[in-house]
């Protein structure tokens, strides 16, 4: 009786708010993500134009710079060439020391016009042992190659490039090259890049793509190319072609020593210390290229929980580094309106707010609500016509993956759970708004696995394998779906309770789990 009667009391408080309150207010979520829509499709359709007209005419934003290879010298010999830092900062990174120290020594460029810098922040004795050795085993062969450590993590990434920047032989130097320990540029990679610097005085940035190894390694990275192929192929491309802008991806680009001291040098205050730089760069007036066809070998993650930590820092450090920068780059004096409007509309609110935000709310929260709220209709336009060509545009990047569209949209959607938390971290500065977890990388070592072994399921604990927020929203759109197929009108159902399985194969831990073998 107790529970019949808590059940009829929690139905008439529902059937009392719905007119005063419910309607009210899901009505103005309707209003606010549809207009959030429109913002993200309309985006989306500028830089989809903008490829096509790049297309057409044949031309990309590296074509406005020129890059004519260097030549030798005969009076002044290696003098000629600019001298070249190329920092290599690390996190206990034992699968992947090797591969990074290794295609950095391998760089072709004169040998004594080359530094090899290794920061390495490493915590495992062991690990730092390794690191030192590689380092030692190099420069016995003759390469400039520096091994540097600090006695604290402070700034993490951003306090290790900072620390390395002072060090004396650097004043030196006249460009930097920065690479992740999992990034693995081809030998002629400064000889693509450093001319862009050398003969363009206005250029700080060269940013190269990245090229992913483990691509097919499994579904969930076949669905992070297809999202990051869409940001180097198009974003990137439009910044640089269009206001000579985009955001430093802090790795695989060689900056401009004076530029980045006179933008202020490394900052630690958000984590993502690349933009951050990028940002203030730009409002000094200098400007950047993005070279598209120049490509640098990496890894994903291969595992969910590191793919979240990864999604975290990038979703929660940019809304942080907006919440910081927008007053100073409304008031910044040295650049265009125009080009202000950009940063802070496209590139920030639209790209990394609106785009967070209306994936999660409108798709997995307001759309089910009006389920169960008749009285609210979200128009077909709304509903079908702009995310579908949203999808579409975004699909561009990847051609080879169209065939998943349907997976990549529900993935994305669960991911924007945790991108949408995120985001209101940073704008908030909530409690994990500095976390940095160092994203895991597995470089060769399943290679080295015998199928036996890599077939062997892991031992995974309860707490750590099941999301409890995955499970709330996939048991929300679950009961959605149901009331639906019973009393709705909407014929949302199919794509409700397809959402709910995404939402519960990745809240019990069956996504990104086990990594396959590669080998």
């Amino acid at each position: 009786m107790d529970r019949l009667s808590s059940a009829g009391g929690i139905g008439m408080m529902w059937e009392q708010g719905r007119a005063p309150v419910i309607v009210p207010v899901l009505r103005l979520m309707v209003v606010v993500c549809l207009a959030m829509s429109v913002m993200l499709f309309l985006e989306r359709v500028y830089m989809g134009i903008v490829m096509l007209g790049m297309k057409l005419l044949r031309r990309k934003g590296v074509n406005k710079y020129k890059s004519e290879p260097m030549k030798e010298d005969l009076e002044l010999g290696h003098e000629a060439y600019p001298m070249v830092l190329v920092q290599i900062p690390m996190y206990n990174e034992k699968e992947v020391y090797q591969l990074s120290i290794g295609a950095a020594c391998g760089l072709s460029w004169p040998s004594d016009r080359i530094i090899i810098q290794v920061l390495d922040d490493s915590t495992d004795p062991i690990i730092k042992e390794l690191v030192g050795a590689e380092c030692r085993r190099w420069a016995n062969k003759g390469i400039n190659i520096k091994y540097e450590i600090r006695d604290n993590r402070n700034g993490y990434k951003a306090g290790a490039l900072k620390e390395g920047m002072k060090h004396s032989y650097v004043k030196y130097c006249d460009y930097v090259a920065i690479f992740d320990a999992d990034f693995q540029p081809e030998p002629d990679f400064l000889w693509r890049t450093i001319p862009f610097l050398v003969h363009n005085p206005d250029l700080a940035l060269v940013q190269a793509r990245w090229q992913f190894v483990n691509a097919n390694e499994c579904l969930m990275t076949r669905m992070q190319e297809m999202s990051l192929d869409y940001h180097f192929t198009v974003e990137q491309e439009v910044g640089s072609a269009t206001y000579a802008f985009f955001g430093f991806n802090g790795t695989a680009g060689v900056w401009r020593i004076s530029a980045l001291n006179e933008a202020g040098g490394w900052k630690d205050r958000t984590t993502v210390e690349d933009m951050d730089l990028a940002v203030r760069a730009s409002l000094k007036g200098w400007k950047f290229v993005y070279v598209g066809d120049l490509k640098v070998k990496n890894e994903l993650p291969s595992t969910f929980k590191a793919y979240r930590y990864q999604q975290h820092r990038w979703s929660c450090g940019p809304a942080n580094l907006f919440r910081k920068m927008a007053l100073e780059i409304l008031r910044n004096k040295k650049v265009t309106l125009w080009k202000k409007l950009y940063v802070i509309y496209s590139f920030f609110f639209v790209r990394k707010i609106v785009a967070h935000l209306v994936t999660f709310i409108f798709y997995c929260i307001v759309m089910p609500a009006t389920v169960l709220v008749p009285e609210v209709q979200v128009p077909i336009w709304g509903a079908v016509y702009i995310p579908s060509a949203i999808t579409i545009l975004n699909a561009v990047g990847t051609p080879r993956s169209l065939h998943l569209l349907v997976f990549w949209v529900l993935f994305e959607n669960v991911m924007s759970l945790h991108r949408t938390k995120a985001t209101f971290i940073g704008l908030l500065e909530g409690g994990r708004v500095n976390e940095w977890v160092v994203t895991e990388k597995l470089g060769d070592a399943l290679k080295m696995k015998t199928a036996s072994k890599a077939s062997k399921k892991p031992r995974i604990k309860i707490g750590e394998r099941l999301h409890l927020l995955e499970l709330i929203v996939g048991v929300y759109l679950f009961i959605c779906g149901c009331y639906d197929v019973a009393l709705g009108k909407n014929h949302y159902f199919l794509y409700l309770f397809l959402q709910s399985i995404a939402f519960f194969i990745s809240g019990f831990g069956y996504i990104g789990t086990i990594v396959p073998n590669s080998s």
